[in-house]
C-alpha cells in the first residue's frame, strides 16, 4: 500500500493514436480519477494520452504523481508541474516506483511501453507478487486482441485459466470508475 491511499497507476501511450476517442478516453479517465479524490501516478509525460490523463487530473484539482526515467525527459516532455515528480535512472525503476505507489493499475489505448508495463504487472500478480486490479480501459476494442491473446495463452497451456481472472476489462470510462470503487 502507498504512503497516499488510493493512488491508481496508469500506463498509457504518449501518443494520441489514430482514433478520436481514446484521447476523449484520456481526459475523462482523468476527470474520474479527481472527482474519486483519487490520486493519479503515471509516467510523468506531457505527450500523448499521458499528458491528457495528467492534465485533465490536474484541471479538475486532483493530485498527481510522475515517474520518469533520465532519458525520457526530453522525449516524453517531462511534465514537472505534477504535485510529486520523481527522475530514475532506468525503466525497470520507473515502472517499479510506479507501481509501488498504487493501488490499482489501469491501461489505456498504448504501444510497446504500456504492454511491457501490464505484462510485468500480470506476471507479477501471477506469481502472487500482489494482489491488486489490473484493469484495461478497452475503448472502441482496442483491447479485444490482447485477451484474445491471454486467452490463447491459456488455451495452448501455458497459463491456467486464473491468469484470465486477474484481469478486468471496461469498456467505457464509467464502467472503469465502478470497478475501481469495488476494489479501492
Amino acid at each position: 500500500m502507498s504512503a497516499y491511499p488510493n493512488s491508481v497507476c496508469v500506463y498509457c501511450g504518449s501518443r494520441d493514436g489514430n482514433v478520436p476517442e481514446f484521447a476523449q478516453a484520456a481526459d475523462e479517465t482523468g476527470k474520474m480519477l479527481a472527482a474519486n479524490g483519487w490520486r493519479l501516478i503515471y509516467g510523468a509525460g506531457d505527450v500523448g494520452l499521458m499528458g491528457r490523463v495528467a492534465n485533465a487530473v490536474q484541471q479538475a484539482g486532483g493530485k498527481t504523481m510522475g515517474v520518469i526515467p533520465t532519458h525520457l525527459m526530453a522525449w516524453e516532455v517531462g511534465k514537472r508541474d505534477l504535485d510529486s515528480f520523481v527522475v530514475t535512472e532506468t525503466m525497470h525503476e520507473r515502472k517499479k516506483v510506479m507501481f509501488m505507489n498504487a493501488e490499482a493499475v489501469v491501461v489505456l489505448p498504448g504501444g510497446a511501453g504500456s504492454l511491457d508495463e501490464f505484462f510485468e504487472a500480470l506476471t507479477w500478480r501471477q506469481l502472487k507478487l500482489h494482489n491488486k486490479p489490473l484493469i484495461l480501459l478497452n475503448i472502441d476494442g482496442f483491447w479485444d486482441p490482447l485477451c484474445q491473446l491471454l486467452q490463447h495463452v491459456v488455451d495452448n497451456g501455458f497459463a491456467g485459466d486464473d491468469i484470465l481472472s486477474f484481469v478486468q476489462v471496461a469498456e467505457d470510462v464509467a464502467d472503469l470508475e465502478a470497478k475501481l470503487k469495488a476494489s479501492l
